[in-house]
């Protein structure tokens, strides 16, 4: 199979890349905008490999679009390059209109036509992956699960955004007859992620001592999905799901981002032994709320067990643990990302 991967820089892409590379035979072309967010050196294991190619190109750019799909002519797209920071789509919402929805349309536009020019077999056998969030649901109370048919109420601008992609690609299957495959996912965690979501961000301010900002009381609640299992989630839909459907993907932990908090400082307090900030709890800092803050995000991941056979295969322990240790061993790589256009400032806040 011949993958074009959008948005293959970035935190879960990249983890995709890795799992194709060095578990299929599938040969892979990574198009990234290379923005912020966006980094190559998550890629620097697999970038020699025979199988595996890069373009800079951005998904609003359908001359370019045009010709990567001539001169590579893929099997298939796998659709995850999105702005994708709540707090950054609150402070600036336009780079989320635009990339998020105008630019899944100029791909969905330009895949269309693509897709038309195959011929009968290669039609059949095409498809078009869109990966999205659980966020496009809204917000639970304290109990149920989202499921595939739980009605959208998108309450950020990252989420609504992601929402109207959604809606794009199911219109694009429904007017077109493209064939399409969209996933759900939960909180994803694990190596490689930009330091501006939470539980990177923890991990690298109690290495240098600073406070540990939880926002409000700390009682908000995510489903938390190790990066690695999300990857093969992705792979199995792409190669069986049913064209049309859509899958939601969580991890089965659900946890308050203060116990998210609180386990993090536990563990950094046992692998870190000497360190001068232990107990690393007492880093903790309660911070005004994110406006808008969703209170709880859960996802029955029962569609994709039963049809797919999938399920994680990290507890939320195990894979945490191997998140610490990971930045633990690889300050090279967050300290060139902190370097650069990120230095852990708080975003999000309504000026």
């Amino acid at each position: 199979m011949k993958l074009l991967v959008t948005g293959g820089a970035g935190f879960i892409g990249s983890a995709v890349i890795r799992y194709l590379i060095n578990e299929t035979d599938v040969t892979v072309l990574n198009i990234d905008k290379l923005t912020y967010a966006g980094n190559l050196e998550s890629l620097s294991t697999v970038k020699n490999n025979f199988r595996y190619h890069f373009a800079q190109v951005d998904i609003c750019d359908a001359p370019a679009l045009q010709q990567l799909f001539t001169q590579f002519k893929p099997d298939a797209i796998m659709h995850l390059a999105a702005e994708s920071h709540v707090d950054r789509s609150i402070d600036g919402p336009a780079e989320f209109i635009n990339t998020n929805i105008v630019g899944t349309y100029t791909l969905l536009e330009a895949v269309r036509h693509y897709w038309q020019s195959l011929d009968d077999v290669a039609k059949t056998r095409f498809r078009f992956h869109h990966v999205s969030t659980d966020e496009v649901y809204g917000t639970l109370g304290k109990e149920g699960l989202f499921t595939e048919s739980t009605p959208y109420q998108p309450n950020s601008p990252y989420s609504a955004s992601k929402a109207a992609s959604d809606h794009l690609v199911r219109a694009w299957h429904h007017t077109f007859k493209l064939p399409i495959v969209t996933t759900n996912c939960s909180n994803n965690y694990g190596p490689y992620q930009f330091p501006e979501k939470l539980i990177p961000l923890i991990i690298l301010n109690a290495l240098e001592g600073k406070p540990l900002p939880v926002y409000g009381k700390g009682d908000n609640v995510r489903d938390w999905l190790y990066v690695d299992d999300h990857a093969l989630a992705l792979y199995l839909v792409l190669e069986r799901g049913q064209v049309g459907a859509t899958y939601n993907i969580g991890g089965h932990n659900e946890k308050t981002n203060l116990e998210v908090v609180q386990t993090l400082c536990t563990t950094l307090d046992e692998l870190l032994p000497t360190s001068l900030h232990k107990p690393h709890s007492q880093l903790i800092h309660f911070v005004t709320d994110r406006p808008g803050h969703d209170l709880r995000y859960a996802i029955d991941a029962s569609k994709i067990q039963k049809t797919l056979g999938w399920e994680p295969i990290e507890t939320f322990d195990t894979g945490l643990r191997k998140t610490v240790e990971w930045y633990l061993k690889n300050s090279d790589w967050w300290q060139r990302v902190r370097d650069g256009s990120y230095r852990g400032e708080r975003l999000g806040l309504i000026k």
